[in-house]
């Protein structure tokens, strides 16, 4: 028997073996014991909590309210000079559009000539008029002072020869004759007088007319804001419905066109598409979540506002025919514009507690779905049942929360029944 002090030694010699056999199977536990995945192949964790089954449909923002701009009537050879930024925010009163008034400017100098030429030409009328009805004024009195002393040579009748009585009664039927004509002559002339000054008033009330249509014309060649909101200018499709763009500087408008509209910004709604299939699953009221491509990082929550009654055509290859849904804001984003591309996620179904994996995680062996399991040797197949479907997501059962699955299909043992649940 060893001694006292060797028996010591002897006792932390094997504590100390003891304490290095276990640490040396530690670290084999840690190093050769824990699941190797090849980093190779995509994968994902089963996450557990609510499921939402969802409608996806895709659409696009529009609003419900808007203010639309268009070109002034009466407004010939209208051509955009100049037009207010693609969606830039204006206010109530600003200037919008600006069309090239230098053609309009140019007939406006002509017809303002014109009219002070006709201006001039009336006061010459009038004036000419006035002269000759003075004119007329003078012979007509000097025909009535005639005809007055053909009358006292008529009265003479007994104090000269009967010849020259006789004589006397001819000078005056004469002198009444010509009476009758100068009066005659007198109301002609006035007559004429008024037509000519009719006539070249006319003229000048139809320079006027052009002169103010001109000039209304022109103060109708900038147009201004009705309302605040965001700029949007329509499709010209004068260059035909395969080459229609939005309305730019240098394009000829015809009167009366549609050119750009005001939306309302607090009515964005979103318009989506939706598969005739599906029309069943949605209703009013239902919750939905809309996700827009310039933002993919927020879901906006919102509602399902409206449906179509009957489904529209849609002008796409192949023709399709589907129904509208459309989507209110639970709450507005100041940076949302009109013509925004996104999906709307209406929300038909919640499932508490429920394993979702990705959709591209689940195949098919043997006909039924299975998920690759990450395990110690590699990925195994395990079979699963189907509890929802979503176009990205898939509620399951079979598998275990925490659990990683495979996103790419690899070969491997045959599946068999998972007990976890």
């Amino acid at each position: 028997m060893p001694r006292s002090g060797g028996k010591r030694r002897y006792v932390w010699a094997l504590a100390a073996a003891f304490l290095a056999a276990a640490g040396s199977g530690a670290w084999a536990y840690i190093h050769y014991g824990r699941v190797t995945i090849d980093p190779s192949i995509p994968s994902a964790i089963v996450r557990k909590g609510e499921f939402f089954v969802i409608v996806s449909c895709r659409g696009e923002l529009v609003a419900g309210r808007s203010v639309q701009i268009t070109a002034p009537l009466n407004v010939p050879d209208m051509r955009i000079a100049w037009q207010a930024p693609p969606g830039s925010t204006v206010k109530k009163g600003d200037s919008i559009l600006r069309f090239d008034s230098s053609g309009a400017k140019r007939q406006l100098q002509e017809k303002e000539a014109s009219l002070q030429q006709s201006e001039a030409s009336l006061k010459q009328t009038a004036a000419q008029a006035a002269i000759q009805e003075e004119q007329d004024k003078l012979e007509l009195a000097w025909q009535k002072h005639q005809v007055e002393r053909a009358r006292l040579e008529v009265r003479k009748a007994e104090l000269v020869s009967k010849l020259q009585a006789e004589e006397s009664g001819i000078n005056l039927s004469l002198a009444e004759d010509k009476l009758n004509v100068v009066q005659a002559t007198l109301e002609l002339n006035k007559a004429s007088g008024r037509s000519k000054i009719a006539a070249v008033e006319a003229e000048r009330d139809k320079n006027f007319a052009d002169v103010e249509l001109t000039r209304k014309r022109i103060g109708q060649m900038e147009v201004s804001a009705p309302s605040d909101g965001m700029v949007s200018y329509l499709l010209n499709y004068s260059r035909g419905w395969m080459n229609a763009q939005p309305f730019r500087v240098g394009d000829n408008v015809w009167p009366g066109s549609a050119i750009a509209e005001i939306p309302d910004l607090a009515s964005l709604e979103m318009k989506a598409k939706v598969e005739e299939i599906e029309r069943s699953r949605i209703k009013l009221g239902q919750t939905a979540r809309i996700h827009l491509d310039p933002f993919p990082e927020k879901p906006f929550p919102a509602k399902l506002a409206s449906i179509s009654p009957l489904t529209e055509q849609n002008f796409e290859w192949p023709p399709t025919r589907n129904f509208r849904a459309f989507g209110t804001f639970d709450a507005m984003d100041p940076r949302l514009r009109p013509g925004m591309n996104g999906r709307m996620d209406i929300v038909v179904d919640r499932i508490p507690d429920a394993l979702a994996v990705p959709a591209k995680a689940v195949f098919a062996r043997q006909g039924k779905p299975v998920v690759l399991v990450a395990g110690r040797d590699g990925f195994h197949a395990a079979f699963v049942e189907i509890v929802a479907r979503n176009p990205d997501e898939v509620a399951i059962r079979g598998v275990a929360s925490g659990d990683r699955v495979a996103l790419i299909d690899q070969s491997g043992p045959s599946p068999a029944k998972s007990g976890k649940k």
